[in-house]
């Protein structure tokens, strides 16, 4: 079907935006819920820090390894869009268990559960729609997937700066800790909104899709879905629970990825191999980088809470207050000021045939992660009883940021550039594995930040977060250097794949 005979509603940019959309409020919920979920469970269940690091991080590797299966699911089963759709409305029942005001760790790891299964049906899905709609364009599909990646910060955004202050008025005004439940039905409502956006602009993506997507839905298949469903969340309760089980479930998933990618390169056609090849040593790169980005919801959350001045003042003049977990948001609103620009500057580069290989940007990306890691460990010298300025969560959330988009910002784009499409669904997957290993292990890294209970004076503590976050930049240099190394393989890879375009 030829883009440009189609009527108006199914250009491209209008295709683009409805998916756009649909992420954006699904993103809402999700970063709403993680600014709080780690703060939940160390002052409002009583979870040691080690403990709720883990247990986070174990979850958000539930939720990103998730993708394989659903990405298989949208390719082969229900189709891409109606994938999407039900990981919406699970989601949405998802973040209202949350919401349920109990004390009972066991509920909040099946309503987690619940968050597990519908993320798992909804990210590779909707990524997938976005590669189908801008299938062929190379220049594209890396301005659309970074404009995409601003419309998930757009969502995040707003949520990390709503959903503490909704907890903060709400507990203020009514007690019972009834705060943390009310922020955490909001991440609900917002899904709710996203599903009737959708519903409503649903014509401007009817002509992409998968092949299930263009037949009648078969009832037979959807329940058997939806029992594998209910199978997922009792399972990934008992990961949660039980921290043996989820390190062994972690390391397990990536050799069984590691291994499904060997096998699919050593059984891909010899025009293949090299997109597959270059696929897999970004993957490897990603693996690292989102050790680092972990750290956002654990070790840094948990700095901002005891190290931070929630202060913003310039010359003396104070200008606004935050609470520690609003911090969170300035990931995302520093990626929706680079990301416009970095767009425009792809695709100047592009038209004038100058652009840098995306092997080239993680090499950049890790470096801006580095700078960003030593501003942090750097403010502990500037420190007055312990308290560091907030503006360093600034400049420090503004360089790691840039490396956020340098390298998981084109992350999605890598595997629609160099994947064939027919393994696209399950490679958008295998990414998302290979993300969920390493957010576990990002808390395994948080954890040498671990604070214990009794330990409350900030000059005690500075130290124990500052050394990790020098320790940090470090190991972000050596990413760097790894990556540089890689150009001439990158480069030779690339070369190949093109040839065979």
């Amino acid at each position: 079907m030829k883009t440009e005979t189609l009527p108006l509603p199914y250009t491209q940019t209008r295709s683009f935006l409805t998916v756009a959309l649909i992420e954006l409020w699904e993103r809402f919920g999700y970063y709403g819920m993680q600014a709080l979920i780690v703060y939940y469970m160390v002052e409002r269940l009583g979870f040691e820090d080690s403990r709720a690091n883990l247990v986070w991080s174990a979850a958000a590797a539930l939720i990103y390894v998730a993708p394989a299966i659903g990405g298989w699911i949208g390719d082969k089963v229900l189709g891409t869009k109606r994938s999407m759709y039900l990981g919406a409305m699970v989601l949405t029942v998802g973040y209202a268990l949350i919401a349920v005001p109990t004390e009972s760790t066991r509920f909040l790891f099946c309503a987690l559960g619940v968050v597990v299964v519908g993320n798992g049906l909804f990210k590779p899905n909707t990524a997938n729609l976005v590669r189908k709609i801008y299938e062929g364009d190379d220049s594209k599909i890396d301005s659309a997937f970074t404009l995409y990646y601003m419309a998930v910060n757009v969502g995040s955004t707003v949520s990390m700066l709503a959903t503490p202050w909704i907890k903060d008025y709400v507990n203020a005004a009514y007690g019972s800790n009834l705060g943390w439940h009310a922020a955490f039905a909001v991440c609900s409502v917002g899904l709710v909104l996203g599903l009737f956006n959708v519903l409503f602009m649903r014509a401007t993506i009817a002509h992409v899709g998968s092949l299930p997507d263009e037949r009648p839905l078969q009832v037979g298949k959807l329940a058997a879905v939806l029992a594998g469903a209910v199978v997922v969340v009792f399972g990934s309760a008992e990961i949660l629970e039980n921290q043996a089980l989820a390190r062994a479930f972690v390391y397990l998933a990536g050799l069984v990825v590691l291994g499904i990618f060997v096998h699919l390169i050593r059984k891909s056609e010899p025009s293949e191999r090299a997109g597959l090849i270059a696929a897999l040593v970004l993957t490897l790169q990603t693996v690292f980088f989102f050790i680092f980005y972990q750290q956002m919801s654990t070790s840094l959350s948990l700095f901002a809470l005891r190290n931070v001045d929630l202060d913003f003042s310039i010359f003396g003049a104070h200008l606004w207050t935050w609470s520690p977990a609003q911090f969170q948001a300035l990931n995302a609103i520093w990626i929706m000021v680079l990301s416009p620009v970095l767009a425009w500057v792809y695709s100047a580069a592009g038209r004038t045939g100058k652009d840098l290989s995306i092997a080239g940007k993680f090499a950049l990306g890790f470096a801006a992660v580095a700078a960003g890691f030593f501003a942090y460990g750097v403010a502990g010298v500037f420190a007055v009883k312990g308290m560091t300025s907030s503006w360093v969560m600034i400049a420090g959330y503004g360089l790691y940021s840039l490396g956020e988009l340098l390298v998981s910002g084109l992350g999605l784009a890598m595997v629609a550039r160099y994947v064939p499409a027919r393994m696209s669904g399950f490679m958008m997957g295998a990414y998302f594995v290979a993300t969920g290993i390493s957010q576990y292990l990002g808390g395994v890294v948080a954890n040498l930040a671990s604070v214990p209970k009794d330990l409350t004076d900030p000059v005690q503590t500075l130290p124990i977060y500052t050394s990790l976050f020098n320790k940090l930049g470090m190991g972000a240099i050596a990413c760097t250097v790894i990556a540089l190394l890689a150009l001439p393989l990158m480069r030779k890879l690339t070369a190949s794949h093109q040839s065979h375009q």
